[in-house]
C-alpha cells in the first residue's frame, strides 16, 4: 500500500514524507514517549499506543526549495495519510487517523528518531473493524450549499 502512494500527486515529486511502522514492542517506545509528552503514566501511553496491532507514524520530511512552499509538502504528507487509510480500508482493515499536541512534541521527535527538519504529521492505527451490529453515531450530513458553490 505504501508503494502506492508514488501517485499521490506531488509538486516536483519530492516526496517529502516517509512512513515509520510500528509493531508488537515498538508500540511500547511510541506509548511512552506518548505519556512523557501528555504528562501521564507510562502505562496509560503504553495502552494507548497498543490499542492496534499496527501503528504507521506519518512524518512530513520536508526538501528545501524555493518552488515548492511548506505548505504545499505538508499537503502532500496528508494526502499520504488520507490515501493509506482510505486502502486500508478497501482492504478490509479498521484504521484511525490520529493527531495531538505530542506530536509536535521534542519527546516524540527523539523516540521516532526523526530528522532536524522532520516532524510529524499523525499516527495511523490500524487493526480489525468493530462489529457492525454495535450502535455507532453516523456522520451529519454536509451542508452543500456551504461546501459546493458555483461561479
Amino acid at each position: 500500500m505504501v508503494a502506492a502512494m508514488a501517485s499521490i500527486a506531488d509538486h516536483s515529486g519530492l516526496r517529502p514524507w516517509r512512513v515509520i511502522a510500528l509493531r508488537g514492542d515498538a508500540r511500547k517506545r511510541l506509548g511512552r514517549a506518548l505519556a512523557k509528552a501528555n504528562g501521564t503514566r507510562a502505562e496509560k501511553g503504553i495502552a494507548k499506543a497498543c490499542r492496534a496491532p499496527l501503528v504507521l507514524t506519518v512524518v512530513v520530511s520536508p526538501h528545501k526549495t524555493k518552488k515548492i512552499p511548506l505548505w504545499e509538502q505538508e499537503a502532500v504528507a496528508s494526502g499520504v495519510a488520507h490515501s493509506l487509510g482510505l486502502l486500508l480500508h478497501e482492504a478490509g482493515w479498521g484504521s484511525m487517523w490520529r493527531t495531538g499536541a505530542p506530536a509536535r512534541s521534542k519527546v516524540m521527535r527523539r523516540a521516532l528518531g526523526l530528522g532536524k527538519r522532520e516532524y510529524l504529521l499523525g499516527w495511523i492505527y490500524v487493526g480489525g473493524i468493530p462489529d457492525r451490529d454495535r450502535k455507532s453515531k453516523p456522520r451529519k450530513p454536509l451542508d452543500l450549499s456551504r461546501h459546493l458553490t458555483e461561479l
